[in-house]
């Protein structure tokens, strides 16, 4: 490798992260089931694998399968907050995987990281928030011709894909492993609910129980979250741009009303949207005193951090991953995790149990990639609907769940229309 091999905050926490690791392996019965497969098959023999994800022990599972399955691959963090240094440092001694991530890198480490896996000139980019694949047609078009594509991990960079895709600017082929079934309905909902409930109790130790806690936006990750901080007993508020997302939040038992009704009134506020400014100054400026607001989203723009520190007089750290920010008026807006994912800035992100199945996808469409290499056109594919029954089916069977299979007869009756009533 002609790279530096990695960069990395310690590698004497690599034994530590080892332990974590495997605690991880063991909730991930479907990464075992093709570590095993990989292993025997070896699918991805040869193939140059760049993937930027937040580096945390389920990651580097993922890492360890495709390296079963004969892949070169190289990491690098997908959020400047979200690795966790011993997972890093346990990919480099142990794994032997190259990694670049740092906790707490400054931007511009975190795009000399994203350039360092580049220069490992990649066949297939595996990313979390499509970061690879924009920093490529950007300023590496050069490698263009050497990748047979991409897979993408989350909602914000399918986005920014979709959006590639329509204008006519992406340049290879990207699966969305975030819209399968097996990831969004789960990952999604179960994981950001309860990982993002996580970040908001580690980093302030408030409780729940009573608060009103705004949630922006009905997608799939705000549906967890609301649903998590329900069931802790929070008053909860949504907040949506959409008539169908909220007329289903309202249908769910939620109150739904614009933000500006919202801010007045709220203890806590978390957005999950995927867009920018879903905070704004208008928000700020008449917050209730001492609201906490945090971001789930995959970038830290919901938030308008820069409008916020114009705005304060005053700038006041009272513990980790809380900023406290004092306006003109005397009140104060509490900021969690700096506004980046809450669920890693603050805590460690999803349960090994759902993320299970995201990198199960992630592997899997990997290998589909290779398989299909040259075949596919320069647009977003959602991901092949064997491959999400093919995960379902694992998971059901480490859970000791049986289900029924359909006889001869009701196959027949299914792709028949002449028989009726």
């Amino acid at each position: 490798m002609t790279i530096k091999n990695y960069d990395i905050k310690d590698i004497s926490l690599a034994e530590q992260g080892r332990g974590r690791v495997e605690w991880a392996l063991e909730e991930m019965p479907v990464i075992q089931s093709i570590m095993k497969r990989f292993q025997k098959e070896r699918p991805l023999e040869g193939v140059k694998i760049s993937a930027c994800l937040h580096i945390t022990t389920e990651t580097v599972n993922l890492a360890r399968t495709l390296k079963m399955g004969g892949a070169d691959i190289v990491l690098t963090a997908s959020n400047p907050l979200s690795t966790q240094d011993d997972a890093a440092a346990a990919l480099v001694a142990i794994y032997e995987i190259p990694t670049f991530s740092i906790k707490g890198e400054s931007n511009e480490v975190y795009y000399q990281h994203i350039n360092a896996a580049l220069d490992h000139h990649p066949h297939i980019t595996m990313d979390d928030g499509a970061d690879l694949v924009s920093m490529i047609h950007k300023n590496r078009a050069n490698q263009v011709p050497e990748i047979i594509g991409g897979t993408e991990e989350t909602t914000t960079g399918v986005i920014r894909l979709r959006a590639m895709a329509n204008d006519g600017a992406l340049k290879f082929p990207v699966i969305a492993v975030n819209d399968a079934l097996t990831k969004h309905l789960f990952d999604n909902r179960y994981g950001t609910g309860q990982s993002t409930i996580d970040g908001i109790i580690r980093a302030t130790n408030i409780l729940l129980a009573g608060k009103i806690f705004t949630v922006a936006g009905y997608g799939w990750c705000s549906r967890g979250i609301a649903m998590r901080a329900k069931g802790h007993g929070a008053n909860v508020i949504v907040t949506e741009i959409n008539p169908l997302k909220a007329l289903e939040a309202k249908m769910d038992g939620f109150r739904v009303m614009p933000m500006s009704e919202a801010a007045p009134i709220s203890d806590i506020i978390c957005t999950s949207t995927g867009n920018k400014n879903v905070l704004d100054v208008h928000h700020f400026e008449i917050m209730k005193d001492n609201c906490c607001i945090a971001n789930s989203g995959h970038f830290n723009v919901e938030i308008n951090i820069p409008a916020l520190e114009k705005m304060a007089v005053q700038k006041h750290i009272p513990r980790t991953s809380v900023e406290e920010y004092k306006l003109s008026d005397g009140r104060t807006i509490r900021l969690l995790g700096e506004g980046r994912l809450v669920n890693l800035a603050a805590a460690e992100g999803h349960p090994a149990a759902v993320m299970d199945m995201s990198f199960a996808n992630q592997a899997m469409c990997a290998v589909y990639m290779n398989q299909n290499a040259g075949n596919l056109e320069h647009k977003v594919y959602p991901v092949p609907e064997d491959i999400d029954e093919e995960i379902s089916r694992y998971k059901l069977e480490a859970m000791g769940t049986k289900i029924d299979i359909l006889t001869d007869e009701q196959v027949k009756y299914l792709n028949s229309w002449e028989e009726g009533t």
